[in-house]
């Protein structure tokens, strides 16, 4: 079976604390409902400025700053003992700060939804322009402002919801419609910055790949968000929108929801696509959500934590032909939560890991790393959700012993060998197996990895259509070299056609 390979990673983050602080799902309903309460007038204390956050451990791991091993052996808890100075760039992408992630949602938007004081567009505009990814006709979309008198109006009769930075509104998101509960300021928001997000992933996919924007041929995109208005809800297309920004001219898209199986579905679709012959490079993007941050945050300041969900996370992940050097996605080895299989864990981590490498025949061994749900725990812990990839580990290490294929004294060896610790931010869809693609991509590039396992789980009773647990799983591996092909020079070609018409005119005569 012919199969399809990783070209590129791209993994960024927006520090948006305030965005988080007056739009994040859990405050921005305790707004609406207890706008005296305790909890709001102490979250201010408990937030990480960007200096914290850019020098935080599994931030840094995240954009590729900080190796998977080195960020194991630091010390714990992560958010007190920081790096020595903050790093805004690694090797897959970046943390970008809150008032250049303002602007840049703003020149994402093309119905003129975001307006941003005068004072503070041209502020952020000069650090925008000083961005290695962002071209002059990027830059040129962000718009000169709006006085703030004018914003206030808005916000005060135009159900326009306002924009903060560093305590002071600095813009306001407007609304698209005025009766559409699609429409509303809150909804727009909140898919203009899954936009955007996306956007600034792709930008950092499109460089780490040495391609040009151009050479896109399909974009997936699988966030967690839809985009629509009252006639059709969730139309799309979100993926069309980003590639329109980063210039992929030449690219077409669609949107691919699943919650947090979504990730790992899209990139099956975009990789099908490719070893069929579909699509020729298709990049699986996926923007983050306005409304996970600070999902948790109510326990961490009752327990007196930071609160850490204050970054928008986004990835990319760009897909090729198979050429025998980069590490291929295998599929002929899918892991698929079917309708009957039954949502038991010790069911859905059966056949998202043992039964597909049964079918190729493998054993849990043979994988060097398993990412599902790859949680960062300083955030999931505190909030009673336990550490998410231990207990995920802990489980393919329980079946692994029921399968015969390790013995049970051997458990904790295998979580630690054959797992990691989590670092990725509670976005939903985000930490979802993919966030490990270009680690893995490295790793096998370096020839410290044959074979890792990606795994997404999706929880689709949030939807409130049916209580069916839902998951997929696919592995990369270590390239197999392609075999020269046979070649036949011009002048073997006429050698054997004079040959030819020799014995066939020697026949003739007889």
């Amino acid at each position: 079976m012919p199969n399809a390979a990783i070209k590129a990673a791209a993994y960024s983050l927006n520090h948006t604390p305030e965005l988080g602080l007056w739009y994040g799902n859990t405050p921005f309903v305790e707004r609406e409902t207890h706008p005296d309460s305790e909890f709001l007038k102490e979250l201010p204390k408990y937030q990480q400025n960007y200096h914290e956050a850019a020098s935080y451990a599994p931030n840094l791991t995240y954009i590729g700053a900080m190796e998977i091993e080195d960020f194991e052996t630091r010390p714990q808890p992560w958010y007190k003992n920081l790096e020595p100075k903050e790093i805004r760039f690694g090797k897959y992408g970046e943390i970008m700060p809150e008032d250049e992630s303002l602007a840049f949602i703003d020149i994402c938007d093309v119905f003129d939804l975001i307006w941003l004081e005068k004072d503070f567009a041209a502020a952020a505009k000069e650090k925008i322009a000083r961005h290695p990814l962002m071209r002059e006709d990027i830059v040129a979309r962000l718009e000169a402002g709006h006085d703030a008198a004018e914003i206030e109006n808005e916000v005060k009769t135009a159900g326009a919801l306002p924009l903060y930075f560093e305590g002071k509104v600095v813009g306001c998101a407007r609304r698209g419609h005025e009766v559409d509960p699609n429409l509303t300021a809150y909804e727009l928001l909140v898919n203009i910055t899954c936009k955007a997000s996306a956007v600034l992933s792709l930008l950092h996919l499109i460089q780490n790949s040495g391609m040009k924007p151009e050479d896109i041929d399909f974009v997936v995109e699988c966030s967690e968000e839809a985009a629509g208005d009252m006639n059709q809800r969730g139309g799309g297309n979100f993926a069309k929108a980003i590639a329109e920004i980063a210039g992929c001219a030449n690219a077409s898209g669609c949107d691919v929801r699943g919650f947090c199986a979504g990730p790992v579905n899209a990139v099956l679709a975009g990789a099908s696509m490719v070893a069929a012959g579909t699509r020729k490079n298709v990049a699986v993007i996926a923007g983050g959500a306005i409304p996970k941050l600070y999902m948790n945050a109510r326990d961490h300041v009752k327990k007196e934590l930071p609160a850490l969900e204050n970054c928008i996370g986004s990835f990319g992940i760009l897909i090729v032909p198979d050429d025998g050097t980069l590490p291929v996605i295998r599929l002929d080895a899918i892991g698929k939560h079917t309708v009957g299989a039954g949502a038991s864990p010790q069911t859905v981590t059966s056949v998202l890991t043992y039964e597909p490498l049964q079918k190729v025949g493998l054993t849990f061994a043979d994988v060097d790393k398993f990412s599902p749900e790859l949680h960062n725990p300083e955030i999931t812990l505190p909030a009673g959700a336990g550490d998410v990839p231990t207990a995920n580990f802990k489980m393919i290490a329980a079946l692994a012993v029921m399968k015969k294929a390790i013995e049970k004294a051997d458990m904790v060896k295998f979580t630690k060998e054959h797992g990691m610790t989590g670092f990725v931010h509670t976005q939903g869809h985000i930490p979802s197996g993919v966030p490990f693609m270009g680690h893995a991509a490295d790793a096998i590039n370096a020839g410290k990895m044959t074979r890792a396992m990606i795994i997404g789980k999706g929880s689709l009773f949030l939807g409130r259509l049916t209580n069916l647990a839902d998951g997929a799983s696919f592995l990369i591996e270590k390239p197999q070299p392609k075999q020269a092909e046979a070649t036949v020079s011009k002048e073997e070609i006429r050698e054997l056609i004079l040959e030819s018409l020799g014995e066939l005119a020697a026949s003739l005569k007889k």
